[in-house]
């Protein structure tokens, strides 16, 4: 499997990284099998947040490193969610939040840190200040920004490199073959021509969630078939079937499964790419490590993108 290096973060990032958004510690046994198969196919990152399952993915991920687990694994956590008072960009809260978050984790630190929202009336500067902090205590290694504009990453990052202060590390907007015509929830960023252009020139990397459109591709949602109203609303266009299609057909010539192209398509970009997952199974986790290691052309990643 690919690594993606970060600067300050001692282990790399694998290029499929787990999501746990469904983990809580009624399901442990579950949550402790999943985590297990995702290192055995070669991962080393999982992906959680404060607000995931109300904190209890968090519980549930420091249940199993409590176990003696800690070393193999790199966190990435997030915080900044906006609540029911709204935005949570703020120094005390942000401080508040990542304490929370270590105690359910277990652990004295993570390898990644996000803020999960943008609070764009908010100086990029004081949220660079609050973050280093962090870094320079040893609670995170390093940060980035989820669903974050090219224009607020760009701000930030170039206040950092004038003043000394750790930037950016990462960006994490949604990233899929299915383009979202819509947020698929409020706030939420999917990536367009302008950021995957800003990214190739930056080479700052990208951890996708939503890598696989929410099951789009799983091929168990056809044109006719309307029942997930959130994917129709998002995901349902003829463009999109046109790319379902071209993958299709790349699928077949390579002998792979659909959902593997599209993952490979998330992996096989300009600049340095992860995937968020979610598989709940063994095989399921078997499909995404397969997915990963398939290599895609300039052309065939145009091709199915229908940039060609």
């Amino acid at each position: 499997m690919k690594h993606i290096t970060i600067n300050n973060v001692t282990q790399p990032i694998s290029s499929l990284i787990m999501g746990s958004d469904y983990f809580t510690p009624d399901n442990q046994e579950k949550v402790n099998s999943v985590i297990d198969s995702f290192i055995d196919i070669g991962g080393n990152t999982i992906d959680t947040a404060f607000i995931y399952a109300g904190g209890q993915s968090e519980a549930a991920i420091g249940n199993w490193i409590d176990q003696g687990n800690r070393g193999r694994i790199n966190v990435w956590t997030k915080g900044g969610h906006p609540n029911q008072n709204g935005h949570t960009i703020n120094r005390d809260e942000l401080q508040e939040q990542l304490k929370v978050s270590l105690d359910r984790l277990k652990s004295e630190s993570v390898e990644l840190y996000a803020l999960h929202r943008d609070d764009p009336t908010v100086r990029v500067e004081d949220i660079l200040e609050w973050l280093n902090e962090h870094v320079q205590s040893k609670r995170i290694q390093a940060f980035g920004a989820s669903n974050w504009s090219v224009e607020r990453l760009e701000e930030a990052n170039t206040y950092a490199e004038k003043n000394g202060l750790a930037g950016f590390s990462f960006s994490s907007p949604n990233l899929s073959l299915a383009k979202a015509k819509e947020p698929y929830w409020p706030g939420c960023v999917s990536v367009n021509q302008q950021m995957i252009n800003w990214h190739e020139k930056s080479q700052l990397p990208l951890f996708s969630w939503s890598s696989q459109a929410r099951g789009f591709f799983t091929g168990r949602f056809t044109r006719d078939n309307l029942e997930n109203e959130d994917l129709v609303r998002v995901f349902y266009n003829d463009e999109n079937w046109e790319r379902y299609d071209r993958a299709e057909k790349l699928a077949s010539e390579k002998g792979c499964s659909l959902i593997e192209i599209a993952l490979a398509y998330v992996l096989n970009q300009k600049f340095p790419t992860g995937a968020i997952i979610g598989p709940q199974n063994r095989e399921e986790l078997q499909s995404c490590g397969e997915g990963a290691k398939i290599t895609l052309t300039t052309e065939e990643v145009a091709w199915i993108n229908l940039n060609s």
